[in-house]
């Protein structure tokens, strides 16, 4: 190619980049921002509020950054794109997601900073510190990308959530006792204690976490002869299919431990200021997020009243990986108050005093746990 003909296809190169990002950037400011993504099952980022100081300290500029990114037009499509060709290219991590063996998909596990440690630790033993006269539990839960490190492809970069795990023992406060299910779960490896598209646990494998438990909490867990098995489910997709990008893959089932004499609670959740007598949200498998029917999803508060034969009342600090095990604890407390630190603002002191619970347990996936610095478990 002589340097006129360059000169020229580098030209057009030009104008049709420009002509691109102009009827990109149209088509973004004529689009409505979405707020929810039902293909990633996470909210997205907003237009971000300008100020003279946010612009200057670069805070402005990374959260419209990712903005743009989130409003992309056609997003859920490009990441579906862009998976698929890295896969054909022989990658398999795509946004911080593996695509292992036997249709596993796994999500990366990054040691948290010193600072961010440090910062989570303090807010569990500022809990405890809060909570005089509870007895006080911790489980942090590792998830498949240690407890199936086998379907890791070849040489992944991934850090070991069990030394995470073990150091965050020995920072805790003395009354914390930690409930380690490490054993429990790596012992049952292969069996179904993981989805494969998702990043919780099954129902399976928050039985064997639920034995453990009540070991640890002292009560004694049902044996699963105790519970009927119903499979509500065999197209779930989860989180990680969505986050990752990867298609072609087999679906999930979901499995619900029903107790073979049942069980009477009344559930009443605090946002929707709506009673039921029922642990599941049927309705949900009919969504793209199928594991909100434990307990519709996610909530600030949920308060679970059952005719167990106990006087213990439990408050229950919990990310997702706990709305599937909750079932299993309906039959060892009176009371359970389930609170989602991400959404609560109330005082968890004066919720424990008015309720009168007796046991705190901290429940959560050692990757959420301290997958972002922003989140309060507090």
């Amino acid at each position: 190619m002589v340097d006129g003909d360059r000169g020229s296809y580098q030209y057009v190169l030009a104008i049709l980049l420009i002509l691109y990002i102009g009827v990109m950037a149209i088509i973004n400011m004529v689009t409505p921002s979405r707020v929810f993504s039902e293909s990633e099952n996470r909210m997205l980022e907003q237009a971000p509020h300008f100020s003279l100081a946010n612009l200057i300290q670069g805070k402005y500029t990374s959260a419209y950054e990712k903005y743009i990114a989130d409003q992309f037009p056609w997003r859920d499509g490009w990441i579906g794109v862009r998976s698929e060709a890295e896969r054909v290219l022989g990658r398999n991590e795509s946004n911080g997601v593996y695509l292992g063996r036997d249709g596993y998909l796994l999500q990366k596990f990054t040691e948290p900073s010193d600072e961010v440690f440090q910062s989570k630790v303090a807010d569990l033993n500022a809990i405890a510190a809060s909570l005089p006269g509870l007895r006080k539990y911790l489980l942090l839960a590792p998830t498949s990308v240690k407890i199936l490190a086998d379907k890791l492809p070849a040489n992944a970069p991934v850090d070991d959530e069990l030394v995470c795990l073990n150091r965050v023992r020995r920072s805790l406060d003395k009354s914390i006792t930690c409930v380690d299910v490490y054993d429990a779960l790596y012992s049952r490896k292969e069996e179904d204690i993981y989805y494969k598209t998702d990043h919780h646990w099954t129902t399976r494998g928050a039985y064997y976490a639920y034995q453990r438990l009540g070991e640890v909490m002292g009560f004694t867990p049902h044996d699963q002869s105790y519970f009927r098995i119903a499979r509500v489910t065999d197209s779930f997709y989860g989180s990680l299919y969505s986050t990752g990008g990867f298609r072609n893959l087999q679906p999930d089932a979901i499995d619900l431990y029903l107790p073979r004499v049942p069980e009477q609670y009344q559930v009443y959740y605090y946002d929707d200021q709506k009673a039921t007598d029922s642990l599941y949200a049927l309705e949900n498998l009919d969504k793209k997020d199928k594991y909100a029917v434990f307990l519709d999803g996610n909530k600030s508060l949920i308060k679970i009243t059952t005719n167990a034969d106990s006087q213990r009342k439990l408050l229950l600090l919990k990310d997702s990986y706990a709305n599937c095990l909750i079932p299993f604890l309906t039959g060892h407390f009176r009371e359970i108050y389930v609170v989602d630190p991400r959404y609560y603002s109330d005082s968890l002191s004066d919720l424990a005093k008015t309720s009168g619970v007796t046991d705190l347990l901290m429940l959560y996936n050692v990757n959420t746990f301290f997958g972002d610095a922003s989140d309060n478990v507090s």
